[in-house]
């Protein structure tokens, strides 16, 4: 149940874009891991490509709704953090070709 949890989640990730940048927030590495306890709640530790993204509060708010909306996630708690620092070697290679980096 929770490998199935962990690959909605994954899933529904792949559905928050940051607006300035046409790839969604786990093919770009700002997502650092996903937990899910045993009271049903995701927990989410990810960062953004800068400290100052003006679109912060939403990305971290599209992150909340669309893990929340999944059948057995009670809560999602997402944990800003800044390290590591992100970088574009975090990004998965399909990234990378869609932003013009391969």
């Amino acid at each position: 149940m929770q490998e199935e949890l962990q690959l909605k989640i994954v899933e529904a990730l792949k559905t928050v874009f940051d607006p300035e940048i046409p790839v969604n927030v786990y093919d770009l590495g700002l997502i650092y891991s996903i937990i899910i306890t045993d009271e049903d709640i995701a927990e989410i530790e990810m960062t953004l490509t800068a400290p100052n993204c003006p679109a912060a509060d939403f990305i971290i708010e599209d992150v909340k709704m669309r893990v929340e909306g999944i059948k057995g996630i009670k809560e999602c708690r997402v944990n800003l953090v800044f390290e590591p620092e992100w970088n574009q070697d975090m990004m998965t290679e399909e990234a990378k070709l869609d932003l013009g980096f391969l």
